[in-house]
């Protein structure tokens, strides 16, 4: 049956244009249940891609219901289905019905949710069932005169329930299946009575489950987003309607932005505004009431400020450790120490948040802190990320959840409640056990870590594998060349090898050979389609997370010695001047020679008794990479210290038992030279063949703004550091020596990482700015690691394409996809270093678990108002050491932020100072072990004040 719907509408230009669209409706969509006779075999109505099997079940196996105690299907609308997912998703909850009408909502209203529903239709343990009632002939119904999409939809909705009711009664059963309504709707529920449908809300539902009464602590707070709850003074400001902030950034009055709290002081953020707006591109948000309800990645608009208003960037840190939820009075009293006087030249744009465009929720993970009143339902949850703020969350299960790492999901915030409203989604087990902070971090850094797929593991080759005929199609033979490959010691997944030879007119011949994984993995496959989602291998320190299948990562995609692979290699001509005189691309097929470790590959340089031809492959390597070296930095390229932490760890319990930063050899500098080298050439060679569609990778210059901490602190040295180009700062820091002060160059180096933006990939043709700051290069990209990233997978492709060695599909060139694909690849990115960086911490804490007391010399890095953050160079590790703390008496402090330094009572601590302090596990807490440190020398009122030792924040964000 086909329906039409014709209606007129004006171009561009101008002209009426008459539009007819079609509707096709079936008689053959199946109702899903298992039981029924009366459905033909299901089948997928246009467009919906439904694939239900097995659908819902013949006899319901769902909980037993005091409201509905005979078996029963539930039917959940769109608000219903968006809210309270969490529960949705429990074990217990079986045999839902999926209207088509619910989904498209939720897929135009929360991508995060909508995918988590197709994963529970696909999931044949849960048996959901996708209905598409748009297009069965008596589900579909048509919008009346007058009636909003909303209510028509809610119509349609009804409608469903009752043909599904209907039904359901032909079927000859001794016990009839019924279908149940769920709706936290008021309007749409009292309809659905009305029209004698069975429905409730939601809460009344899981309280008549009187087998599961731990569900009702899933269920989220229904309340309207920012209405006020009973009692309580207004705190916040109202938020502006979405369509007012929509009309306000259009004619500038407020600005749109991504919101990002500070982790040092939770009464600051700032707001990085989107497009061009380069004059106002970070605004400073300070205090509580212009933070507004925001929360950490949430899309916001911003008010700016008048001028007389304007801050300076906080150089306080604060913690919001209170339990009294409603000492507001205490807020006020952590202001005003933000408020003090600073040099005009400090201070930045600021604003207030006015409204909230995107709310960018998700679960956290973090420990409850148990209410101190006794009985009570309504307790504190703390997240482990500081950014984000503590939650109120009513729980029966306070005396079983202490002490365990929980998840939990943000419902809304009222504007009289000093924290969000949330509910409790998950226990993951003991704090402190390995395993179970081994997922909190990984769940926190929505790092994608379950394990892949049959769908996906079905397009990896069948084994034995080998190279055939078919494979050897556009590729060079190049196994009789000296390959080897050089990596950290117990590296299985291998994306590069090398070689460098002598060619008969005297010049050299050099190669980069890198995995060609874009053979294994085709376009828009399931496992292509993995491997886009995870974007990355994160790597922790006792293990990794694969990008790829293990039989990719560390078998047929891996370079391993003496096997042949499939490679895709750039080769050039050089001098002896390492000059490049030609440049080639090749698939090709390889066989190494050799799989060295950095320091084998170092000692082989350095033998005079080794003069084999790998040997002497790698001493011509060598001697080249040096020269390459030695241009990029005489061209501006910066050379930056950041201390990395290594963790030798016992064979058996896996714990850490010694602690030291990486030391570097010149064979690192070696092979880095060749991969970046690669990697520009290869993004001059996509660019020249798809101007517009080439996947490049930037690095922003910095504001001038953002050296000045650099800038005073070489001061206070009788230093200059000059940061007009990237070259004057290269070369003023090989000019920043002190014969009395060995270290001093390193921490400047350090310091100088910090001011650094964040490189990112995009898109050629949605960009101008190809300049790679830190690397002082044009144009660069990432083609040396496909194994562990999804983006040298596609710049594989682009090459492929652009060498005739492969064709082309229609997503490669469609840079609106590409651009997309970019942004989720700089997320994944991003929340794989922290992920890194959270996993160092804890191991750190593992650490120093069995050493008790460690005492350690450590460098002064930054100077606040309260607190000195030091550096200790034999661990790589920083802390915070804190010269104030609740129910103690607060010492003298003076600030100078032009030095800077810290004047405690009638000692000055400055940047750059030495310090010893000792460090232990602080065990006052349980729940929150943290850190401590204490400064030994110089000795300061007895220096008893805790630091929380912060490895996630050794480099930049």
């Amino acid at each position: 049956m086909l329906t039409s719907r014709t209606f007129v509408r004006r171009t561009r230009a101008g002209a009426v244009v008459k539009v007819v669209r079609e509707h096709y409706l079936r008689d053959d969509i199946a109702c899903g249940a298992a039981a029924c006779r009366l459905c033909p075999p299901a089948a997928p109505a246009p467009g919906t891609g439904n694939g239900n099997a097995p659908g819902l079940e013949a006899r319901p196996s769902g909980p037993a219901s005091s409201l509905c105690p005979g078996p029963h299907f539930l039917l959940p609308d769109t608000n219903l289905l968006l809210h309270q997912i969490d529960i949705l998703e429990d074990p217990v909850i079986k045999n839902v019905i999926v209207l088509q009408t619910v989904l498209q909502e939720v897929r135009h209203r929360s991508a995060p949710v909508y995918k988590r529903i197709r994963d529970l239709i696909q999931n044949p343990e849960k048996h959901f069932y996708s209905f598409t009632n748009e297009h069965h002939r008596e589900t579909y119904i048509e919008q009346k005169r007058g009636e909003t999409s909303n209510d028509r939809n809610d119509r349609a909705i009804r409608v469903a329930v009752k043909w599904y009711n209907e039904h359901l009664k032909k079927i000859e059963d001794e016990e009839k299946i019924q279908v149940i309504f769920l709706t936290n709707d008021r309007t749409n529920k009292e309809k659905a009575l009305e029209e004698e449908i069975t429905a409730y809300t939601c809460e009344e539902y899981i309280k008549s489950l009187t087998a599961n009464p731990e569900l009702v602590d899933r269920l989220a707070c229904v309340s309207d987003e920012g209405k006020e709850i009973e009692g309580g003074k207004i705190i916040f400001p109202e938020h502006i309607p979405l369509s007012k902030l929509q009309q306000g950034i259009k004619s500038g009055i407020y600005l749109q932005g991504t919101y990002r709290a500070s982790r040092e002081n939770y009464l600051e953020a700032t707001v990085w505004v989107h497009g061009d707006a380069e004059e106002n591109k970070e605004v400073i948000v300070q205090g509580l009431k212009h933070l507004n309800r925001a929360i950490h990645e949430d899309i916001v608009a911003v008010e700016l400020l008048a001028k007389d208003e304007w801050v300076a960037p906080s150089s306080v840190v604060l913690q919001d450790d209170g339990q009294n939820e409603e000492d507001i009075e205490n807020e006020e009293e952590k202001e005003n120490i933000l408020k003090a006087s600073v040099n005009k030249d400090m201070l930045r744009p600021t604003g207030r948040v006015v409204g909230i465009i995107k709310r960018n929720w998700r679960p956290y993970c973090g420990m409850l802190s148990k209410s101190q009143i006794k009985e009570a339902r309504r307790h504190l949850f703390t997240p482990a990320d500081r950014r984000i703020p503590r939650i109120r969350i009513e729980t029966r299960q306070a005396d079983t959840l202490e002490g365990q790492r929980i998840i939990v999901a943000i419902d809304g915030w009222p504007r009289n409640s000093r924290y969000p409203n949330g509910h409790f989604v998950k226990n993951l087990g003991s704090a402190g056990d390995k395993e179970t902070e081994t997922e909190v971090l990984l769940l926190e850094h929505d790092v994608p870590h379950q394990a892949f797929s049959q769908a996906v593991l079905s397009f990896l080759p069948e084994m034995p594998w080998s190279i055939t005929e078919e494979d050897m199609k556009h590729r060079e033979d190049l196994r009789h060349l000296n390959v080897c490959s050089v990596d950290p010691p117990g590296c299985t997944d291998i994306d590069d090898a090398l070689h460098c030879r002598e060619m008969e007119n005297g010049n050299l011949e050099v190669g980069v050979h890198i995995a060609d994984v874009s053979h294994f993995i085709r376009p828009g496959n399931a496992l292509d389609e993995e491997s886009v989602k995870r974007g990355t291998t994160v790597y922790l320190c006792e293990k990794r997370i694969d990008m790829v299948p293990e039989l990719l990562s560390s078998n047929l995609c891996s370079l391993r010695s003496n096997v042949d692979r499939l490679a895709f290699s750039c080769i050039w001509e050089m001098n002896h001047k390492a000059e490049i005189l030609k440049t080639r691309f090749t698939k090709s097929v390889i066989n190494s020679k050799a799989s060295l470790t950095y320091a084998e590959a170092q000692m082989r340089i350095d033998s005079a008794s080794m003069n084999d031809a790998i040997t002497t492959s790698l001493r011509g390597l060598n001697k080249l990479a040096k020269i390459l070296k030695k241009k990029r930095i005489d061209n501006g390229a910066l050379t930056l210290a950041s201390p990395e932490v290594r963790f030798h760890m016992d064979s058996e319990t896996h714990d850490p038992i010694d602690l030291q930063t990486k030391e570097l050899k010149e064979t690192n500098s070696m092979i880095e030279e060749f991969m970046l080298l690669a990697n520009i050439s290869v993004a001059q060679k996509i660019y020249d063949e798809f101007p517009e569609f080439a996947l490049l990778r930037k690095h922003p210059a910095p504001p001038p703004s953002n050296y000045d901490i650099l800038v005073k602190a070489a001061k206070s040295k009788n230093l200059e550091i000059k940061t007009d180009t990237a070259k004057a700062l290269a070369e003023s820091l090989d000019k920043a020596e002190s014969p009395t002060f060995p270290y001093l160059n390193i921490l400047l180096r350090i310091l100088a990482t910090r001011c650094m933006m964040q490189a990112v990939y995009f898109c050629s043709g949605m960009d101008n700015d190809f300049h790679h700051y830190g690397l002082a290069s044009p144009i660069y990209t990432h083609f040396t690691s496909p194994i562990r990233r999804y983006a040298d997978i596609i710049v594989h492709r682009l090459l492929a394409v652009a060498i005739g060695a492969d064709s082309t599909y229609p997503e490669l060139t469609d840079k609106h996809k590409l651009a997309e694909m970019c942004k989720n690849l700089n997320y994944r990115h991003k929340m794989a270093q922290y992920a890194q960086r959270a996993s160092v911490a804890f191991h750190t804490q593992l650490f120093f678990k069995t050493k008790g007391v460690v005492n350690e010399d450590a460098y002064i890095l930054f100077v606040r108002k309260n607190a000195i953050v030091v550096l200790i160079p034999k661990y790589g590790l920083e802390g915070t050491v804190f010269f104030e703390e609740k129910d103690k008496p607060t010492p003298k402090l003076e600030y100078n932020s032009e030095v800077p330094s810290l004047t405690v009572e009638d000692t000055t601590l400055r940047v750059f100072d030495k310090v010893r302090v000792n460090i232990m596990l602080d065990d006052s807490n349980i729940q929150h072990q943290k850190m401590r440190m204490v400064l030994v020398e110089p000795k300061i009122l007895g220096n008893d004040m805790p630091a929380s030792l912060s490895a996630e924040a050794s480099s930049k964000d």
